[in-house]
């Protein structure tokens, strides 16, 4: 655990200017809705859960409007492992079986999200946990993973869907009090069956619906890497494309990266693949200049 900063070993000049220099970003963002995918060391490590759950509160009462989508792969894995069930990858996707899919709704809606909304309750907030069920809010439809040694057919993953529809009313609704959503990547169709959704996908799209000023993708890497691992901090779609073509981009970086430039694309102002390892990073990327990560742009 880091060591308590005693606050009273700062002058009051620099206590005025660390203030002062937030004011400006209150003003540009008060009243406006930011969307966190809320993943990585940030959601696993406890200092940084509380640290996170705090600063939730804070950007709240400053009237900016967050919404909070979560992750939780690898603590799907733990729990699958706890059963005995094998995690089946194929093309990077999670083959989700009846089984799986229930242990995924268990970790997901009942497990990680109940915790989230429970600790920003306790620092003062009022956090409320939804799915895609509740309000109707995302309405999704099976993903076929295209078979790459068989061009033309699909390889069936079982409940693993994508984003048809979302509807923002019950999440509006919040965001007119004082609630602070927390959204579980689950989805439903119209037979009511349920389909597990990449995280980052949804806060992409839901960023894009809500018309955010800000898109954060938190993850457990300092931003986007080139392939002699430094990092670059600005990034525009042509450069995207180039990552992509060399092989700089891949594995669970691909996903991000994709929701991250369909934003940009979708006109959201702000989108970043940010730094969740870094202690209050959320209040860092939005109250001061500081840069926690890779911005994407669409040009």
């Amino acid at each position: 655990m880091s060591p308590k900063l005693d606050l009273s070993l700062i002058s009051n000049e620099l206590k005025t200017h660390i203030l002062a220099e937030a004011l400006p970003h209150i003003q540009r963002y008060h009243g406006k809705t930011v969307v966190v995918k809320y993943g990585g060391n940030a959601m696993t490590e406890q200092r940084l859960k509380q640290g996170f759950a705090r600063d939730a509160v804070l950007l709240k009462l400053l009237g900016i409007n967050l919404v909070l989508v979560h992750g939780g792969g690898p603590q799907i894995d733990r729990a699958l492992q706890k059963i005995g069930k094998q995690r089946v990858f194929v093309q990077g996707i999670r083959v989700t079986d009846a089984e799986t899919m229930s242990v995924v709704e268990w970790v997901l809606a009942g497990e990680i999200q109940q915790e989230i909304v429970s600790l920003i309750n306790h620092y003062g907030g009022q956090a409320v946990g939804l799915t895609g069920k509740d309000g109707g809010l995302i309405r999704a439809r099976q993903m076929l993973a295209p078979d790459q040694e068989r061009v033309g057919e699909f390889l069936d993953v079982g409940h693993v869907g994508e984003v048809e529809v979302i509807n923002p009313a019950v999440i509006k609704a919040l965001l007119s009090g004082a609630f602070i959503p927390v959204i579980s990547p689950i989805g439903f169709d119209d037979d009511g069956a349920s389909y597990n959704l990449n995280a980052d996908w949804v806060a992409s799209r839901l960023a894009t619906i809500l018309n955010a000023e800000k898109l954060l993708i938190m993850t457990n890497i300092a931003g986007v890497m080139d392939k002699q691992g430094e990092l670059l901090t600005d990034l525009s779609a042509s450069q995207i494309d180039a990552l992509f073509a060399d092989g700089a981009i891949s594995g669970g970086m691909l996903p991000k990266i994709r929701a991250a430039l369909d934003a940009a694309k979708s006109g959201i102002p702000a989108v970043h693949i940010m730094d969740g390892r870094i202690e209050h990073s959320l209040l860092l990327e939005i109250l001061t200049e500081q840069s926690l990560g890779t911005v994407i742009r669409s040009h």
